[in-house]
């Protein structure tokens, strides 16, 4: 069930255009992905249209990207839906929509990075680039960043759900990564600006590599460990080292450890949300679990080597 109380088709998308940016009206529109957030649907070539539709969060994250996402997306190494237009609150649709420049490519958790090298190298640029001091005003994360130990009951009982369901063998080393990133020492140096979603459908490949980054609305600032922690995640096996060297300034090893930490959150919560018995949230895809395993088993494998 949405939460706008209204059904999102192309006639109301088209409507709502020619009322508010009627210089975009005619171009032709198909949809392109139903999120967690919201649905995008294709404008022409070149742009997007993102409407939230199942989470009331949603409508303050489309203004956070429209306030923030122009600013950031200079000099980036890969292209992001950088934010065109505002669409204000009417009587047909009664919440704020964006229309973005439009990103191509397939997300990752359908078509995994294959060429790890290419995808490592990648990720760090982008990473590297992104990753700049925020001003004093920059947003604090969500439910994200901060302390990982004020996790720890988080964490507890998403792995014993896990175990529970059969989907994490080896609790007891997955507790050990966690244990020595929590007791890592915190992140001294400026907030920095983060992405705060990097998970596999969030991410975009063409040709084996990563080609884009989408869905900017959990950005926030703040430690650099919450998003180099996708590096385990979102990366081909044996490709975490070069993405780690190629990463500038080389992250030290309290900030590896607490990513760690990030990693094996992120990936229980995949776990979940792919798993069949997952309350049917909007955005819970099958797809979802294997990046969670993967993930699991190569922090689980570094701790063991």
């Amino acid at each position: 069930m949405t939460v706008t109380g209204t059904d999102i088709t192309a006639d109301l998308i088209r409507y709502l255009l020619r009322e508010q940016h009627p210089d975009l009206a005619e171009r032709p529109l198909k949809l392109g992905a139903l999120g967690w957030d919201n649905q995008v649907w294709r404008l022409g070539d070149d742009l997007a249209v993102r409407l939230p539709w199942a989470t009331e969060s949603a409508d303050a994250l489309l203004r956070k990207e429209h306030a923030w996402l122009p600013l950031l997306a200079e000099g980036l190494p890969l292209p992001i839906p950088v934010p065109q237009r505002l669409g204000e609150p009417s009587d047909r649709f009664p919440r704020p929509w964006l229309v973005t420049t439009w990103v191509p490519g397939e997300p990752a958790d359908r078509a995994p990075a294959t060429r790890p090298d290419e995808a490592a190298d990648t990720l760090a640029a982008f990473l590297t680039a992104f990753h700049r001091p925020a001003p004093e005003q920059a947003p604090v994360g969500r439910d994200r960043g901060g302390r990982l130990a004020d996790f720890a009951e988080s964490f507890t009982g998403s792995l014993a759900r896990a175990t529970e369901l059969g989907l994490v063998q080896n609790p007891g080393t997955v507790r050990a990564v966690w244990e020595d990133a929590a007791a890592a020492p915190g992140w001294t140096g400026p907030r920095l600006w983060l992405h705060g979603d990097l998970h596999p459908a969030n991410i975009l490949t063409l040709d084996g590599t990563f080609s884009g980054v989408i869905d900017f609305g959990d950005l926030f600032a703040g430690d650099p460990a919450f998003d180099l922690a996708s590096a385990w995640i979102l990366l081909p096996d044996g490709a975490v080292d070069r993405f780690h060297a190629a990463y500038l300034p080389a992250p030290d090893p309290a900030t590896l450890r607490r990513a760690r930490g990030w990693a094996i959150l992120r990936a229980l919560a995949g776990l979940h949300i792919g798993h069949a018995g997952d309350e049917g949230r909007p955005g819970g895809k099958p797809t979802w679990g294997p990046p969670g395993r993967a993930s699991l088993r190569r922090l689980t494998e570094s701790v063991r080597s």
